[in-house]
């Protein structure tokens, strides 16, 4: 969803939590069923309008324990490079 050409901030926010979501899966193995999880809390910051231009989402894990996972990911448009927004974000494992 957009206003004119600007990429709605929920759409950003997702894009954190689901790179976010895929690193901490990153060094798990499973056979079968799918691992569990869930995000427990999520910050974003918002830099600058992402205008007109895809996002890409960078991911990475700060810390993985018995149970949570705290990760840091920075969005940057695809057209001009520049960091639209940056996340931290807490994940339950299990």
């Amino acid at each position: 969803v957009t206003i004119g050409d600007v990429v709605h901030g929920g759409a950003v926010s997702a894009l954190v939590d689901t790179a976010a979501m895929a690193a901490c899966w990153s060094a798990v193995e499973f056979d079968g069923e799918p691992p569990r999880g869930t995000t427990v809390g999520l910050t974003v910051d918002f830099l600058t309008a992402a205008r007109a231009q895809e996002l890409e989402a960078d991911a990475r894990v700060l810390r993985r324990g018995a149970s949570l996972c705290f990760c840091e990911v920075k969005v940057h448009g695809s057209g001009d490079g520049k960091l639209v927004a940056s996340g931290l974000v807490t994940y339950k494992l299990g």
